[in-house]
């Protein structure tokens, strides 16, 4: 039964396309661009991903979607724009960061959070508070965030302690600084015809670009959503819907998993289970992201363990036309968007 390889997790706790805001000109004749079907990036850098960038092995027939890549790119990108920002008007994006108590995989994402903003010129705030902080100490910390117009993200690293209202924190957030995409109206956007969210979650986000960064088609074609998390699956499902796909998503009560998959062009896995996803699920030819990162024993490895996907990529690398890597895939996409989410919405403010 599928209930029994199924256990929907959230995978990232962080916004497909960089949105840098409406066209507006600057002094000195700097330009910055808002186009939101298309992100920034110049025609060679993309000629450059769908030729030299395609990895591949002697014993598979999958291009490999190189998301470090990728969110290289991108993050050029976006230092290229801040620099050109600061300069002009002498605006500088911030991201401000609240941490809850002392869990080391979380203090670990903030503080790769922060040496991302470092590395592209955004400026980087942190709240960090102890575990047995009361809910209204967290609520004050935001409120102050909120109003100071030098942080322009507000991210709200999860999981929060078991004392404290998730939903009550996280909606506390200005939803024109919901950087991480997780506040109800942005969602309620995102899942409208003709309404346009503020930001998207991070990581669904991050899958999207990687597709239209590689030249994969999405309007038309099936597409599987493989988990109806939050902060992957649904939005994931919500992102392809709009771009035309035509969308199925499996979760823990589906029945025939694997028959619904087979049916995919493109498949999107978000679930939380080692190397759930088989060959025999995939049709050939398919399109896979594997957003899922799970640790399993590996005696020949030094740490004792290695990194591996939702998808089986052994199996599925030899069907499928092309597939992310796990590590290396989604993963490195999540904190470019987190980025792209930050300068889009200090762009925002300077012109508002």
């Amino acid at each position: 039964m599928a209930s029994t390889i199924f256990n929907e997790c959230s995978i990232y706790t962080t916004n497909a396309r960089i949105l840098p805001l409406t066209k507006f000109q600057l002094r000195q004749s700097v330009h910055f661009y808002l186009n939101p079907k298309r992100p920034c990036r110049n025609p060679r850098q993309t000629a450059f991903l769908t030729t030299t960038t395609v990895a591949m092995t002697s014993d598979t027939s999958a291009k490999v979607i190189d998301g470090k890549l990728v969110s290289k790119q991108i993050r050029d990108e976006i230092t290229s724009e801040i620099s050109k920002m600061k300069e002009a008007i002498g605006l500088v994006p911030g991201l401000a960061v609240v941490l809850v108590g002392d869990r080391k995989d979380s203090a670990t994402y903030v503080r790769n959070k922060k040496k991302a903003c470092e590395a592209v010129g955004i400026t980087s705030y942190e709240s960090h508070l102890p575990e047995d902080c009361t809910e209204e100490e967290v609520l004050k910390c935001i409120s102050d965030y909120n109003k100071d117009p030098s942080v322009h993200g507000i991210l709200v690293q999860l999981p929060l302690p078991h004392h404290m209202n998730e939903e009550k924190i996280l909606n506390a957030v200005k939803i024109d600084k919901d950087v991480d995409g997780f506040h109800p109206l942005n969602i309620g956007r995102l899942a409208m015809r003709g309404r346009e969210p503020l930001f998207v979650p991070c990581t669904p986000k991050g899958c999207i670009e990687l597709l239209h960064r590689y030249s994969i088609s999405i309007k038309g074609k099936r597409a599987v959503v493989i988990g109806r998390s939050n902060i992957v699956g649904m939005p994931a499902a919500l992102l392809l819907q709009r771009e035309d796909a035509t969308v199925s998503i499996i979760h823990s009560r589906t029945e025939n998993p694997g028959e619904i998959t087979k049916e995919a062009d493109i498949i999107i896995a978000a679930v939380g289970q080692p190397n759930m996803v088989r060959g025999s699920w995939i049709k050939p030819g398919a399109v896979i992201i594997d957003v899922g990162i799970n640790a399993v024993d590996d005696p020949k490895s030094p740490r004792g363990y290695r990194l591996v996907g939702d998808v089986c990529y052994e199996e599925a690398c030899k069907i499928a036309s092309a597939i992310t890597p796990v590590p290396g895939g989604v993963g490195p996409m999540t904190i470019a968007m987190l980025l792209s989410n930050t300068l889009t919405s200090a762009k925002r403010s300077w012109q508002n």
